[in-house]
């Protein structure tokens, strides 16, 4: 689902909460990813932690350590004994300037389980060859929010040249952030659930 909007120049709020499917793995964290051109044209993102399980804090660099890992890759199995079943967040763009088009979309990330090949390994008494995944950490993706400038017609959020032609948000969900992100006019969108 798309959505533009114009703030007056009042920073994006986003409520957001979460909560796992009844019989998946529990959530490790919230993060917002918001992208963005410059008055230059210079296309930015930026990915903010802002809901997470456990007693976690930032370090200095401002990254969130890992919430763990209860994977028994021999077994095929884990547990719900680390992460979260729900978390919720209130969020206020902390760099927001009025005056910059920006997308916001939410990610929630699950914490690690069996991989398709962990199931495959166990239930066929098989060895993967090295190097294969056998973890695998499940995220949920939103649809944008764009947010216009006052004074710039909404429609041109839903255009970036590529080429010269016209691009959908399913063809944007092809080209790479950077092709995408065209001066004054960010267009990268994600579908509404997106799971690797």
């Amino acid at each position: 689902m798309f959505d533009d909007t114009t703030l007056s120049g009042k920073a994006p709020t986003l409520m957001i909460p979460a909560l796992r499917d009844p019989d998946g793995a529990n959530l490790d964290r919230i993060q917002v990813i918001k992208g963005w051109t410059t008055q230059a044209g210079e296309p930015k993102e930026q990915i903010y932690d802002v809901a997470w399980s456990g007693e976690r804090k930032p370090g200095p660099d401002g990254k969130l350590p890992p919430v763990g890992d209860t994977v028994n890759v021999e077994e095929a199995t884990y547990t719900n004994s680390i992460g979260a079943p729900y978390l919720d967040a209130f969020w206020v763009d902390p760099d927001f300037e009025p005056a910059e088009r920006a997308f916001y979309y939410v990610r929630v990330i699950e914490i690690s389980t069996p991989r398709w090949t962990a199931y495959d390994a166990k239930f066929f008494d098989i060895e993967m060859p090295e190097g294969t995944a056998m973890e695998v950490t499940d995220r949920g993706y939103t649809s944008p929010t764009w947010y216009t400038p006052k004074g710039t017609s909404p429609a041109q959020t839903q255009r970036a040249s590529s080429n010269g032609r016209r691009m959908t948000p399913r063809a944007l969900l092809r080209v790479p952030l950077r092709q995408a992100l065209v001066p004054g006019r960010p267009s990268f969108v994600l579908s509404s659930l997106k799971r690797r």
